[in-house]
């Protein structure tokens, strides 16, 4: 048996996971939907409206960038950054298909360039540095353009002395570019420090999932760490580290409120609150500098 084939056998056998993209709608013209969770169905409608959350369990539906960035940002006050970007093949990676061809794929499937889009926005006329991952671009992978990006991103923060925030979604680095990938975590976080310095205001929100090289780089690093209820988060997978360790983990571990419990994110925040805890928290900034400027 090959390898290939080997790794073919192990998806066919794997567990069911969480739904990787709602809502979806149910099975006729797209007008409701069925929760994957409770199994509550509702007109569509009423469910976008509702941020994609379902009303009867809280489920978090997975939403892509643009339905992101209509939530948190102010109508019509995005100005995208570095929308050219677009990555490479640079080591000629193939396995059962080319790099190239994914890329290609993913790009026509998505009409995006890459797996972030990054810009500066208001909310509620507040200015701020916005970067929001999409989870449909090969898993919201980190390659070199996606750590290009976000560096990018924050130097202009730190320019314009903006107070920045990250949407998180991510299976981490991106192995079709090797340690051009990993070199993005060094870069990006190297970014976040200068911008830390400046005394400006970053944070990250976590969502479903946030993982591998995304969490042991940038996604950790805020100065007050977000997430949404029940996003998966960690570094290696729960079945990585059981085999590792020999030993059975907990019940909930690597979710979002077994974090909380364990200090490694600060507050979970539904998605219809995210916005009036986000403006709060600009706020308090906003205050804190004033005052520093003041006292100074």
């Amino acid at each position: 048996m090959s390898l290939f084939d080997w790794f073919a056998d192990r998806r066919k056998n794997a567990p069911a996971v969480r739904p990787t993209q709602g809502p979806d709608p149910d099975d006729g013209d797209g007008l409701w939907s069925k929760c994957p969770e409770c199994s509550l169905v509702v007109y569509r409608k009423d469910l976008l409206a509702n941020a994609s959350v379902c009303k009867g369990c809280g489920y978090h539906n997975r939403i892509d960038s643009e339905e992101r960035l209509r939530l948190l940002a102010d109508e019509g006050s995005f100005e995208s950054l570095d929308a050219d970007l677009a990555p490479t093949d640079p080591l000629a990676f193939k396995d059962r298909r080319s790099y190239a061809d994914r890329l290609r794929e993913t790009q026509q499937a998505t009409g995006l360039r890459d797996a972030v889009i990054t810009g500066v926005c208001r909310l509620e006329g507040l200015p701020m540095a916005l970067g929001i991952m999409d989870f449909r671009f090969m898993g919201g992978s980190m390659g070199s353009v996606v750590g290009e990006k976000l560096t990018r991103l924050i130097e202009e923060a730190t320019a314009r002395r903006l107070p920045l925030l990250i949407v998180c979604a991510s299976g981490g680095a991106r192995m079709q570019e090797g340690m051009l990938s990993l070199m993005q975590m060094a870069k990006i976080s190297g970014a976040l420090e200068r911008h830390r310095r400046a005394e400006l205001l970053y944070l990250p929100l976590l969502t479903h999932p946030t993982t591998g090289g995304v969490t042991a780089s940038f996604a950790m690093l805020g100065d007050l760490i977000l997430a949404e209820p029940k996003a998966l988060i960690g570094f290696a997978g729960r079945r990585v580290i059981e085999q590792t360790l020999r030993e059975k983990l907990p019940e909930g571990f690597q979710t979002a409120e077994y974090l909380l419990d364990h200090g490694f994110v600060d507050t979970i925040v539904p998605r219809t609150a995210q916005r009036s805890t986000l403006l709060a928290l600009l706020q308090l900034h906003g205050t804190a500098r004033r005052s520093a400027v003041v006292a100074g």
